[in-house]
């Protein structure tokens, strides 16, 4: 099964030992929570139509709860953004058994691992690559798949590429709300919610809310 495998996976030696390393050591907030310390996989409706592509699972988030984007700041606006919109039953993430529930949306990441500084380097961002095209082979119907940050736009156009879809050439420079039409599915792209883009107003709650609405329109959801 492909959770299972992607839980398993050991390809990136640097950031095996980061995050388990995390997650022995704690943040003092939650020092009496069970750290996950594993890849995360992605979640959400199996028959997803739009898919959201983040960068890689927060030190103190992910790796903590072992749900993507679930258990951090990045979390509380992409999720609330989800809610808005219709795709999330509710506005907050905080656990893996809180109830949420994703209609036709599909969260997940470039990278599987917390790295450290959220920098993964150029090998290790390719070892998760194929699991990534796994997903969303699993899902099939994937027709907008929204990039938060650049990280995540370059992967999947080369991810696109590489499987024999049509992309742009030359690829699309990067910027919020620029879109990328393939062969296969829409490629949008949105200013990642992270602290250093939502602490300083490059990324608002206006902003993330009209990508999805955005998303919503091209899937004609009104």
């Amino acid at each position: 099964m492909l959770q299972g495998e992607i839980v398993g996976c050991r390809r990136c030696p640097r950031l095996v030992e980061w995050r388990e390393r995390v997650a022995t050591q704690k943040r003092a907030a939650y020092a009496d929570e069970e750290y996950w310390g594993r890849p995360v996989p992605g979640f959400g409706d199996p028959k997803a139509r739009l898919v959201v592509v983040g960068l890689a699972p927060a030190a103190h988030g992910a790796n903590r709860t072992g749900r993507m984007f679930t258990g951090d700041r990045s979390g509380d606006w992409l999720f609330r953004a989800l809610f808005r919109s219709g795709f999330a039953s509710q506005p907050e993430s905080v656990s893996r058994d809180d109830g949420l529930h994703l209609r036709g949306a599909w969260v997940t990441a470039a990278v599987r691992c917390a790295p450290p500084d959220n920098k993964p380097t150029t090998g290790e961002r390719d070892n998760c690559v194929p699991w990534l095209d796994a997903e969303l082979e699993l899902i099939g119907g994937a027709e907008v798949i929204v990039c938060l940050g650049g990280l995540s736009w370059g992967v999947m156009h080369r991810l696109l590429l590489a499987s024999g879809t049509t992309v742009p050439r030359p690829r699309p420079a990067f910027g919020h709300g620029v879109e990328s039409a393939t062969e296969g599915p829409l490629l949008i792209a949105s200013y990642h919610p992270s602290q250093q883009n939502t602490f300083t107003g490059r990324l608002t709650e206006e902003m993330l809310d009209a990508i999805f609405e955005e998303a919503r329109n091209q899937l004609d959801l009104g």
